[in-house]
């Protein structure tokens, strides 16, 4: 195994990602979080243990997609950062569109991601500017 550089296979993995944010399909969004998982924005961090942690921190998401109208997100891969055989830092502009068509511009992320059988997984989350 090697760490996710591959740009299609980093795509098809933040592809899968956001159809299940927008979706709201808790599951799957714990599907793709290696455990335990980190999460570090300005103000605070969370740790989760278990996919049901993870479903759980991403239960108030679904509303709030629906109510800005977000029916499908984009993320554009900014810089890919090898760190080890099975780590990459991922740099990542997510953009998503509304029911009018219109894109949304989103939130900035570096997703350390982790190599798997399955695949890439996410193990620290960091909002940046």
């Amino acid at each position: 195994m090697n760490a996710p550089t591959n740009l299609d296979t980093l795509a098809d993995f933040f592809d899968r990602y956001g159809v299940a944010l927008t979706s709201g399909d808790l599951p799957a969004l714990a599907g793709c979080y290696a455990l335990p998982g980190l999460v570090v924005a300005d103000t605070y961090s969370f740790s989760f243990t278990s996919p049901a942690a993870v479903a759980l921190s991403f239960v108030g998401a679904a509303p709030d997609y629906q109510e800005r109208e977000l029916i499908a997100a984009h993320a554009r891969i900014e810089d890919v950062q090898p760190l080890s055989a099975l780590l990459t830092m991922v740099a990542v502009e997510w953009e998503f569109l509304d029911s009018r068509g219109q894109s949304v511009l989103g939130e900035r992320y570096r997703y350390l991601l982790r190599t798997s059988d399955e695949g890439p997984l996410i193990c620290t989350v960091v909002r940046t500017a």
